[in-house]
C-alpha cells in the first residue's frame, strides 16, 4: 500500500529534509485532501508536537474528520492516543514515549496496548546512522530497530521505519534494511525516507513493505496516478 504524507509544522503542510531543514510547504489541507482523494490512508504527522514545541492538534483533527489517517507526532500519553481514536484515526504511531534509556517503555506500551488495542498502534522505529532516534530525529539511542522489532511486536500492529540518513533527500533509500526489518517481524512494516523512484516503490511493494511518501511526492517526482494504480493492483488481488 502507498501511503501519502501530510507533515504539519507552524500550521502549515511542510517537507523538511532530515527532519531539519524545511524545503517547501504545501497547499492548504483541502487542498491536500483533493490532492490524495483515492488513497486509502494518508500519513499525518504533528512535527511540533514531536519536537515538543507546541501542536497543530487542530489540524490533525481536521484531517481525521475528512480522512482515514495514520496520525502521529508527540503521542506519549494514553490520553492523547484515546482523543486520536476518538477523534477518527485509523491508526495511532507513537516514537519517542515507546522508549526509555534503559531501552522499551514496557509499561507504557502495554498501557497504551490497552487502551486503544494493539492493532491501532503503530510503534516508530526511526533509525540514523544505524541507530533509533527520537524527539523529532534530534536524539539518538543506542539501539537499532533490528535488535528492538520483535521486543515491541507484542504491544503493537505494525512499525513505522523511517531510513532518516535519506529522508526527504530523493537519493533513494536501502531496501535491504527494510527487508530485514520485514524478515524479522510478522506485523505490518511501513518504510519511510529517501524513497525516490517507481523502482523503489516496486522494490518494496513486491515485499508487501507498505511505502509511506512524501518528498518525491510533493516535488513531482513520483506521479500520483501511478501511486493509485499500485494500490488499486494490491486491492485486485487474491487474498
Amino acid at each position: 500500500m502507498i501511503i501519502p504524507c501530510i507533515d504539519l509544522m507552524d500550521g502549515k503542510v511542510v517537507q523538511l529534509v532530515q527532519g531539519r531543514e524545511k524545503v517547501l510547504e504545501g497547499k492548504s489541507l483541502d487542498e491536500m485532501l483533493a490532492m490524495f482523494s483515492g488513497f486509502p490512508q494518508i500519513q499525518v504527522i504533528d512535527l511540533d508536537a514531536a519536537i515538543g514545541r507546541g501542536s497543530n492538534g487542530e489540524l490533525v483533527a481536521y484531517l481525521a474528520r475528512h480522512a482515514g489517517i495514520r496520525a502521529g507526532g508527540g503521542v506519549r500519553t494514553v490520553e492523547r492516543a484515546r482523543e486520536l481514536v476518538k477523534q477518527g484515526a485509523f491508526r495511532i504511531i507513537v516514537g519517542t514515549a515507546a522508549f526509555s534509556a534503559q531501552g522499551p517503555n514496557h509499561a507504557l506500551l502495554q498501557d497504551l496496548a490497552d487502551a486503544v488495542g494493539p492493532e491501532r498502534l503503530t510503534l516508530a522505529l526511526d533509525s540514523m546512522h544505524g541507530k533509533i532516534v527520537v524527539k523529532g530525529w534530534r536524539e539518538a539511542t543506542n539501539y537499532t530497530a533490528l535488535e528492538m522489532i520483535q521486543q515491541l511486536e507484542q504491544y503493537c500492529g505494525g512499525f513505522l521505519c523511517t531510513y532518516v540518513d535519506k529522508e526527504g533527500m530523493m537519493q533513494g533509500t536501502d531496501i535491504d534494511w527494510f527487508t530485514s526489518l520485514k524478515n524479522a517481524t510478522s506485523r505490518e512494516l511501513i518504510a519511510a525516507g529517501g524513497i525516490t523512484t517507481m523502482e523503489d516503490v516496486r522494490a518494496l511493494h513486491t515485499k508487501n513493505i507498505h511505502c509511506a511518501i512524501g518528498m518525491s511526492i510533493y516535488t513531482g517526482r513520483l506521479d500520483l496516478s501511478e501511486l493509485r494504480q499500485i494500490n488499486q493492483e494490491t486491492q485486485e488481488q487474491p487474498q
